[in-house]
């Protein structure tokens, strides 16, 4: 990892999490430590509504956490229940923390390569619909990040289990003087959910 993304990790790990938080995370952690036990790929797939905010942050964060606690073989994903595109802000907020990101298509819907670290394969992120070909058909956990998917898509094909984990949307300061602060904020949690689910797996 590069040094500022390093740096920021350090304030991750120093930030704590409520209780109540530790148990919305724990089927996850159940999930990934099972598939640990039992020698199998981790496979995770993030559903939003729009596959444009939180699915992103989450997929992301989720990917380096596992990688920061070497637990191998995991794979994240994510996908909407619509396709949109990812929110330029994500974008923006991601690259303020150490993240190297090109665009690698010009389109309505753009193809980013997500890169946080010098010898690992950038993550592609861009938005798709859950069972895009892109992501998994089965054996996987569908953790939904927010409360309109969860309640609006109560049954995920493929899914080996179905976890709700939801975040409050960001995009409640769109086209506000608090959206920097909110994105910010919002990354920063999802990221510290995500590397303290990682922290809790015994490989």
């Amino acid at each position: 990892m590069n040094a500022k993304l390093s740096e920021y990790i350090e304030e991750i790990l120093a930030t704590e999490i409520s209780q109540e938080r530790k148990i919305t995370l724990q089927p996850l952690v159940d999930f990934i430590q099972q598939k640990v036990k039992d020698q199998k790929p981790i496979n995770i797939n993030f559903i939003c509504t729009h596959n444009s905010r939180r699915s992103h942050l989450a997929q992301i964060w989720a990917q380096i956490a596992s990688e920061h606690f070497n637990i191998p073989c995991v794979n994240c994903y994510s996908g909407g229940t619509e396709t949109t595109a990812v929110f330029p802000k994500i974008i923006e907020t991601l690259v303020g923390v150490g993240f190297t990101i090109w665009k690698l298509s010009e389109s309505e819907n753009p193809i980013y390569a997500i890169k946080y670290d010098e010898n690992a394969l950038p993550i592609i992120g861009f938005s798709k619909k859950y069972d895009d070909i892109f992501n998994p058909v089965s054996d996987f956990a569908a953790i939904m990040t927010c409360s309109q998917a969860d309640g609006g898509c109560p049954f995920i094909p493929g899914a080996e289990k179905r976890i709700p984990i939801t975040f409050d949307d960001p995009k409640i300061a769109d086209n506000t003087m608090e959206q920097t602060k909110i994105y910010q904020e919002r990354s920063l949690q999802i990221a510290v959910e995500m590397f303290y689910v990682f922290s809790k797996i015994k490989n």
